[in-house]
Parts: structure tokens; sequence; C-alpha cells
């Protein structure tokens, strides 16, 4: 878990994909919150499409590279809490911040990725690694 949380932090524009309401394929940029009790956390505005996308298909995956070409893939299951010290937490990062003032703000939600998989590769030629989350 540490390796991908450290490649997810240091690649902090990810993109996430989902099915959208229409059946076809959605890919938005995102960022990676935090690893907090074993959980990988995001968050979105319960206002947007990607929120209620992943509200009717709640698979999705998360794909980064870095800039010597090693990528990540990251899937698993967005499970939505109510959880005030994770948004509260969220609150650190200027970026939302700004979107959301407070960790209070109702459009504010915040996510896990219930039994993730990811896999970081590279051009290497070496195997991939293989994580549960």
């Amino acid at each position: 878990m540490k390796e991908v949380v450290e490649f997810l932090q240091a690649n902090p524009v990810q993109y996430l994909a989902t099915v959208g309401r229409d059946g076809k394929a959605k890919c938005r940029p995102f960022m990676f919150c935090f690893e907090k009790d074993g959980k990988l956390w995001f968050c979105t505005n319960n206002t947007k499409d990607v929120y209620k996308d992943m509200e009717q298909n709640p698979e999705v995956e998360v794909s980064v590279s870095d800039a010597s070409y090693a990528w990540i893939r990251l899937n698993g299951k967005a499970v939505f809490e109510n959880n005030m010290e994770v948004k509260e937490a969220c609150m650190a990062n200027p970026i939302v911040k700004g979107q959301y003032n407070t960790a209070d703000n109702p459009i504010f939600e915040v996510f896990y990725l219930e039994n993730a998989k990811a896999t970081i590769a590279d051009f290497s030629g070496n195997p991939p690694k293989e994580f549960e989350c």
C-alpha cells in the first residue's frame, strides 16, 4: 500500500474512469486525497456528473503516469461515506479548501475504494507490481 500511496502523491493529478449513465466511458482529472486506516480516499462534488455516474455504477479505475513513464492503474468500488474526520483532513489541501471552504459543505463528498487493486508498471521489461489495497 505504501508504494501505491507514494506513487499517487508524487503524481497529484490522476485520471478517474467511470461508466457514464449513458453507458459510455468517461475519464476525468482527479486528485487522490490520502490513505487513512487502510483506505484510499478521494473527494468530489455531489452536483457533478462524476458523482451521479459513481452512484449508478461505483466501479472505477484511476490511472496516472510519472515522468519516467511508469504508471499506475488502481481500481475498486467507490464507497461514499459521510466521514467528517476525513472531510476535515481534506481541507488541508488548498485546492479542496478553495472549492468547498468547509468540511460541512453540503455538496462536498468523500469516498474510498473498496477492494482496491493496483498495478504499477513501466517499460523496463520487468513484471508489473500488483497490490491489494
